[in-house]
């Protein structure tokens, strides 16, 4: 691995500055494979960029390209910290890293809609990957919690519900919505998606910090996070980095020898449910387990709804009537906090 102190010295190419330069491989292949996709999954910078065999990468027309900055994609540079994770997803964490590519195929449909909505970056879907692989489990050893790895008080800053039946940092759409809450006002304050990335994952009154000392406080330009790395905790000078290489490996998987199986989208109905009924009772009259009801409601951490409410519960597609049956039974009447 690198060493964050080596950061400023590393050589940058902006894929933006790549007209007439055919750049040399680096990891299972030529780097060029990874910017342009060459047809391998999702193509990089698709509308911006053609390229045929033996020939000079040249841009298209300037409408597509202002089209497509519209659209707010992630600036993509590449540098050694990138191509040494590149390196390190496809080598050491490969297993590791193609089951979270294969996971992604659980949320990054539901993500993607949402940073469409907002006119934010599509590429901040693998935020979630390296914040947490998509597990909605996931808990680090500050307890920052979920698939966003959110702390307690900027998860209740945003609205999320977290008591003794319920965490809604586990809830893959609820924390969605406020992860990308945050994003972007961390984007609106320094006009910048590293910086936003940087100060997500470190705080923004660090970034601030850094950015009034060493950059005379200016904003709005995605150089400043590289102007700033070198005085990041190393997981944050890692952080922008992992992200642009996970960014490319997923666009061009298939390129690099990934074995990935994207899973089934994460899909439901809702059923409105009396409070303290234990999930496992209710999944036996629907014929499914336990863990599937679980995994549908992964912010209700006793497995049960929070007695003395109604709550919506998420049950499997298409079986909403098949539940509103089940909890009709005698057994499942609203129930409070001290039965």
């Amino acid at each position: 691995m690198f060493a964050a102190g080596n950061l400023l010295a590393m050589r940058r190419v902006r894929p933006t500055a790549l007209c007439g330069i055919f750049l040399c491989g680096s990891v299972g292949g030529s780097l060029i494979a990874i910017l342009m996709g060459l047809g391998l999954g999702e193509r990089p910078f698709a509308g911006m960029w053609s390229f045929r065999a033996g020939d000079d990468i040249v841009p298209i027309a300037v409408s597509e390209a202002d089209w497509a900055l519209r659209r707010g994609r992630l600036p993509m540079e590449v540098n050694e910290a990138v191509e040494a994770w590149i390196l390190h997803f496809t080598t050491d964490r490969r297993s590791a890293f193609e089951y979270a590519l294969s996971r992604a195929g659980l949320y990054s449909d539901m993500i993607r809609t949402k940073l469409r909505e907002r006119e934010m970056p599509e590429e901040l879907l693998y935020l979630a990957l390296i914040e947490s692989d998509f597990y909605t489990d996931a808990r680090s050893r500050v307890l920052a919690t979920g698939m966003w790895q959110f702390m307690e008080p900027t998860a209740r800053a945003y609205g999320l519900r977290i008591d003794a039946y319920v965490d809604e940092r586990r809830d893959p759409v609820r924390a969605t919505d406020a992860a990308l809450d945050h994003l972007s006002d961390l984007y609106q304050q320094y006009g910048s998606w590293y910086l936003a990335a940087a100060a997500y994952n470190t705080g923004a009154v660090r970034v601030s910090y850094l950015l009034q000392r060493y950059t005379d406080g200016r904003l709005g330009d995605d150089d400043l996070y590289w102007e700033i790395v070198d005085h990041l905790p190393s997981e944050t000078a890692n952080y922008v980095p992992k992200l642009l290489a996970a960014t490319y490996l997923a666009r061009s998987a298939q390129g690099y020898g990934l074995d990935v199986r994207p899973m089934a989208p994460y899909e439901y109905d809702f059923v409105w449910s009396p409070g303290g009924v234990d999930l496992s009772d209710v999944a036996y009259p629907l014929g499914i387990t336990a863990e599937h009801m679980y995994e549908l409601n992964p912010q209700l951490i006793r497995h049960a709804t929070p007695p003395g409410e109604t709550y919506p519960l998420r049950v499997p597609v298409g079986m909403a009537s098949q539940m509103v049956a089940a909890l009709a039974l005698p057994k499942f009447g609203t129930r409070l906090a001290e039965d």
